[in-house]
Parts: structure tokens; sequence; C-alpha cells
């Protein structure tokens, strides 16, 4: 196990920038997961620990000691790549074993080492096989039982599941936690996938445009989003989003003239102020059309989703969903009521995208 500390970590590809000054400690023992859309970085910036990539500049320390000019086999870091890139001619024991190979390991203790991590991976019973014979989960197996083998200091996942079956992912995910769990290393997974990160990560890091917008557990990222970004990139369905101001009367105003009450704590130093007003699916309530105090909308499409449904809405032309477990009898453009509590209610700057907290102007002024 090893702690990683990265310090201002750039990397540009000649006048194209596209990682922006990362900091991030990570304990030993941690898994972290890396999440973002296509292009963000994340993948950059995994491979810059594994030293597969050089850095423009920053500094990543591995156990204390700066890393920079060490070369990839000497970090003490083993990576498991979205491709298995498994020799076809070779066993799957032979495939285990070949860092030990190369590394000059006597052979006895070899096929010992071997042994033991197909057993930890469960295929213990296909070390005879050749990579054409199995399946992709199976294959991917193999993928990090030829990193576990190595016993190094950190793992490194780039997007390993993404070439799996729905049903195979599912199923990989959960090996992947047990055997984090079993080995205690540390550990930085990197996907676009929100449900990945929130089922497997101790702690979730959201990048976007090459930088970090939100460090936190699973669910503060999904609960408390630091930005508009996180908001909507973090969730199924994504968070809703609705632009407006909020009036001299302290209620946010959209579309012209729909109003929704927002926190006491928030609304009169936000008067006049342009925001963005996010509110989760299931934080939102359907009920019957012309209540007092709710929105008026039409029922757009109802998303099943088995063990709950999502009913998308449409405010002429403005689009809000609302996640329910109950049977809805809703046929395409039925007249519904949205209610929305306040405390449910999240508010970001339009300016900035930056969350707006509850906590005075001058606390965040000293937070800056």
């Amino acid at each position: 196990m090893a702690s990683i500390g990265i310090r201002g970590v750039r990397k540009a590809y000649q006048k194209n920038a596209v990682v922006h000054g990362v900091d991030l400690d990570i304990a030993s023992g941690e898994f972290i997961v890396i999440l973002g859309p296509s292009g963000c970085g994340k993948s950059t910036l995994l491979r810059m620990i594994a030293g597969l990539e050089e850095i423009s500049s920053g500094e990543i320390a591995i156990d204390g000691i700066v890393v920079n000019q060490l070369e990839p086999r000497e970090r003490g870091c083993a990576m498991v790549f979205q491709n298995y890139a498994l020799y076809p001619h070779m066993t799957v024991a032979d495939n285990i074993g070949y860092a030990l190979k190369v590394a000059g390991v006597p052979k006895a203790e070899r096929r010992r080492r071997v042994e033991a991590t197909a057993k930890i991976v469960a295929l213990e019973s296909f070390l005879d096989r050749r990579p054409m014979a199995l399946s992709g989960g199976q294959r991917q197996r193999v993928a990090m039982a030829r990193a576990i083998v190595r016993e190094p200091k950190v793992f490194l996942f780039d997007e390993p599941l993404s070439n799996l079956d729905a049903k195979l992912r599912v199923a990989m995910r959960a090996e992947i936690r047990r055997l984090h769990r079993r080995l205690g290393a540390t550990s930085i997974f990197v996907t676009h996938d929100q449900v990945e990160a929130m089922t497997l990560g101790d702690r979730l890091v959201v990048m976007n445009a090459g930088r970090v917008e939100q460090v936190g557990a699973p669910a503060d990222v999904y609960n408390r989003p630091a930005s508009r970004f996180v908001a909507s990139f973090v969730g199924s369905p994504a968070m809703n989003l609705l632009e407006g101001a909020i009036d001299r009367h302290g209620v946010f105003v959209y579309d012209g003239e729909r109003r929704i009450e927002v926190p006491a704590a928030v609304e009169n130093r936000l008067v006049g102020h342009k925001v963005t007003l996010g509110v989760r699916a299931e934080a939102a309530r359907l009920v019957e059309a012309g209540t007092p105090g709710s929105l008026p909308a039409t029922v757009d499409f109802i998303e099943e989703l088995g063990a709950g449904r999502v009913v998308h809405t449409d405010f002429d032309g403005l689009s809000f969903a609302v996640a329910v477990t109950e049977p809805v009898a809703l046929a395409a453009g039925a007249a519904v009521g949205i209610a929305i509590d306040p405390a449910d209610i999240h508010l970001f700057s339009s300016e900035t995208g930056l969350r707006i907290d509850a906590a005075p102007a001058e606390a965040r002024a000293d937070s800056a």
C-alpha cells in the first residue's frame, strides 16, 4: 500500500493544455474513482501517475518519494487497461506470470504466485486455457491477475469494464470491490460511468475540461454537488436545472413568470442575482394539476425502470423529470402538478457555475 500526493500537475501537448493544475491527496489503501466525460483528462492524469505520460509541470509523489523522473517499472504501480492486451498464444498461467518471468523470478516461485493469484480472482481452473477460450469477464480477470501477481503498491484501472456487457459489468464491479477489500491496496479507477463510480469509490474525483470540479464521498458528491457541472453529470436522470433570477420578494423566477420558493437562508442576499436552480428527480413530487403551490406541467413520456419509473414532463418547452416508485396511469399530454420542497433545492451561480450555500456571504469570502 502507498499514499499518493499530486501537486499542481499539468499536461499540455504543444500549446494544447489538457490537465490544468490538479492537486490531490490519496491515502494508503484508499479506492479513488476519477469520474468525468470523454476528453476531460482523467486517463491522462492516470497515465501520468503510472509514468506513461510525461508531466508538463507539477509533482507526483508515491509514498513520499517524488516519481517525476522515475520509469514506470520503478514506481510500484500496476495498470489494468480497457483493452485486455493478453498474449493469445500463451496460457492463462503464462499470461499472469509473464512479468515475473521477465523479472527473473524462479520458476517454482513464479508458479506458486500465479496459482495464489488465480485463486484470488477465481481462475484456478482456467490456468491451462488460452484467452480465446475465455469469456470477456474471464479475460478481464486475467488482466487483473496479471497486475495483482506483481504485488504492486498501487493499482491503476483505466476504464477496465468498458468492453463488457451490462450483466458482466455488474459482476465485475462486485469482483473489483471484493478484491480491493481483500488486498487493501491503494487503487485509482478511471471511468465515465457514474454507476461504477458511485458503487466502487471511497471518494470520487469529478473532472471536467482538465480540472477537478469536486472531491468527496459518493453520497456527498450526489447530495451536495459543488458545481452545476457536477449536478448535471452525477445522477440518473441528471438533476433538473432551471435558469432564472431571484426577484425582490426572494423568489426564484424563470421562464418569465414561473415562481419557485427558495430556502429562506439564501433568498435575501441573492435578490437580483441570476442563478441556476437544481432539483433531483426523486426530490420532486407529482400532484394533481392545479394543486396550490405546485408547478403546472404536462407529461412528455414515462421511462419505465422496473423497480421505479421516471416521468418526464414539459413546461412549455422546459424539461423536468420526476422519479416515482408507484405505478402511474398518465398519458402523454396529461396535465400534472409538480411539488418541490424548498429544502430540496440546490442553487448555483449563473456566472461561475459554483454552488451557492446557505452560509453568509462573509463566510464564503473567507473560505475562498
